[in-house]
């Protein structure tokens, strides 16, 4: 299974009104390749029903979305995050695969 292919994996297990960062998807893969995990979303072609819009930067900014920032805001408050200043907060929406 390639890289990209582990990455969908583990977004259709991110619940809504969840969100995870680039990091977290790469440290679940035992790798620290964020940036291929950010290419990976970007690439995704099956958004939204993979939830690449619920991946956000480490420091809970909204960061990167092909289909446009404004969406990916649109689709993340219709699943109920509060996003104030283009940042989520982690403390209240992050989702960890480690359980």
């Amino acid at each position: 299974m390639d890289f990209n292919q582990k990455c969908y994996d583990l977004l259709i297990l991110i619940p809504k009104g969840k969100v995870t960062t680039y990091k977290e998807i790469a440290r679940a893969l035992n790798s620290k390749a964020y940036r291929a995990v950010g290419n990976a979303m970007n690439k995704n072609e099956n958004a939204p029903k993979v939830p690449c819009h619920r991946v956000v930067g480490s420091n809970g900014n909204l960061v990167g979305y092909a289909y446009g920032i404004e969406n990916k805001i649109k689709l993340l408050e219709k699943e109920g995050v509060k996003i104030i200043n283009n940042k989520i907060d982690l403390k209240k929406y992050f989702f960890s695969f480690n359980k």
